[in-house]
């Protein structure tokens, strides 16, 4: 009987408490400014350098590309397996260029393991929606134009 009472005590002293439960899908959750959600990845600042490829600890990405007639590269293929990505961010701090940057998107339900191979093009419509959401955190593009001067 003394358990339950205390149960009930610890109960009604939390009743006029401000309550911090958010109602989940109409209200989204405010995320610090280094959540590692899902990527963004921007294919014109992209110099298929192929580190990001190279440092990924679960080799969940593959990129190709090819060069054009003034010997400048650029990306054809961009694919991540967010089946096997631990999100770890080691992609986005070696990208020279700032080509692949982390959201604070997180929701990636889907019904097959084989939905959550994503290939450019989502990846492309997906920093497209995150820019329109945040314009305020969309990706500064000089850095287009210093690294095609960079390459001349």
């Amino acid at each position: 009987m003394l358990g339950f009472v205390k149960g009930l005590g610890v109960t009604l002293g939390q009743l006029p408490k401000k309550k911090v439960t958010l109602e989940y899908p109409d209200v989204q959750p405010e995320w610090p400014d280094r959540f590692r959600g899902v990527h963004r990845f921007i294919p014109d600042l992209c110099i298929v350098c192929n580190q990001c490829a190279r440092i990924c600890p679960t080799d969940c990405i593959t990129l190709s590309g090819s060069r054009d007639e003034n010997r400048k590269m650029h990306i054809e293929t961009f694919d991540i397996n967010f089946e096997i990505c631990i999100l770890c961010d080691l992609c986005v701090e070696v990208c020279p260029t700032d080509a692949i940057l982390m959201s604070d998107t997180f929701e990636l339900a889907v019904e097959s393991r084989n939905h959550l191979k994503l290939d450019m093009q989502w990846l492309v419509e997906s920093e497209e929606e995150y820019e329109e959401k945040y314009p305020d955190r969309a990706p500064k593009l000089e850095a287009v134009d210093v690294a095609e001067k960079g390459e001349g």
